[in-house]
């Protein structure tokens, strides 16, 4: 598509409906593990954890954000992105937990859950992977990723690069990375905190590190990383790229910086400098939420320099979504407006790749 092309779902519609259809009177599973009772605070507003009459996702806990106060939501949005640490988090969070709860229980029930959102098993038989080291002289000196391909596959392979949010190559990003191979591509996901040690196994411990990062090497690192793909023996030479949050502004440089990229899709990731804009050689998919006012800001700049340089873009923002909405590891996740932005992509991927 080409232009102003925006794509904006009645996802909010489908999620009520979805409520109602599910309220079938099964046992309301707890949050954070039994430490919440009663729903409203003082005054009535809401303190973080389901209401008697909300229907839970499934079976298991996964809590929703509307099960939580948007302050809390927000100053969750503030550490995440480092701009508070954990104690500031547990400081503020305290106005929050009643009724039982505890501020540090309003961040377990916030953290994410690998296992229980994995899609797609680490030793699926329908999946060959490894991890790669590959050169970046004008980077680190070595970048390393995780590889995901097809088991078996014969003949050229479309070709997809992934990067992570600001906690380096985890669990999740694996898990996408391998249900893009199962999608019929070469997806590759490089670890930004490989010079570090890489992922060292918790979202603390990893926010922490990634900025000790020299962005300037790191960005030299994920171009090596890039460049190494589109040059495997087993791709068509045909790339495209898809990041989320910090790597969705890695999309947007990269898709600056790789004429020959095919496709980009930065999920929720800030804009590149307006001046590089007409370097962009990709069909751009750019994935905003619409509560999200940090990365948002960015956009309106954004899509008049895109406009300016006729460059093919589509925007989709689905209503009722946070930052990090295709993240299902989170209560940020929104299922319908994740598989509809799933879809954009693959469809993006789909016609650009292959």
């Amino acid at each position: 598509m080409l232009g102003d092309s925006t794509t904006r779902g009645g996802l909010r519609d489908e999620t009520r409906r979805e409520a109602d259809e599910t309220n079938d009177g099964r046992t309301k599973p707890d949050v954070t593990s039994a430490l919440f009772t009663p729903f409203s605070g003082p005054g009535g507003q809401r303190v973080g954890f389901r209401p008697p009459d909300e229907p839970a996702m499934s079976d298991a806990p996964r809590p929703r954000h509307r099960d939580f106060d948007p302050g809390l939501m927000r100053l969750f949005d503030q550490y995440v992105h480092g701009q508070i640490d954990r104690r500031a988090f547990l400081a503020g969070a305290t106005r929050f937990a009643v009724g039982g709860a505890t501020a540090a229980g309003l961040l377990a029930a916030l953290s994410p859950k690998f296992a229980q959102a994995r899609q797609v098993a680490e030793d699926d038989p329908r999946l060959a992977t490894r991890h790669e080291t590959l050169p970046s002289p004008a980077g680190y000196g070595q970048a390393r990723g995780y590889l995901a391909a097809p088991a078996g596959a014969d003949g050229p392979l479309p070709l997809v690069l992934v990067v992570h949010e600001n906690r380096g190559l985890n669990p999740h990003i694996e898990d996408v990375t391998r249900r893009l191979a199962l999608e019929g591509y070469l997806a590759f996901a490089p670890d930004a905190l490989f010079p570090l040690g890489g992922y060292p196994g918790d979202e603390d411990s990893a926010r922490s590190k990634f900025q000790e990062l020299d962005q300037a090497r790191t960005r030299e690192d994920l171009l090596a990383a890039a460049a190494w793909l589109q040059s495997h023996p087993q791709g068509n030479g045909r790339m495209g790229v898809v990041g989320f949050c910090y790597g969705g502004a890695i999309a947007n440089f990269l898709a600056t910086r790789l004429p020959d990229l095919k496709a980009a899709a930065p999920f929720y990731g800030s804009a590149p400098p307006v001046e590089s804009v007409p370097a962009i050689a990709a069909e751009l998919l750019v994935v905003l939420a619409e509560d999200d006012p940090r990365v948002n800001a960015s956009w309106p700049a954004y899509e008049e320099a895109l406009k300016a340089a006729g460059k093919p873009y589509t925007l989709l923002q689905p209503p009722g979504t946070l930052h990090g909405f295709h993240n299902d590891t989170t209560p940020r996740y929104d299922q319908a407006a994740a598989k509809q932005a799933w879809e954009a992509t693959l469809a993006l991927f789909a016609r650009t790749l292959r």
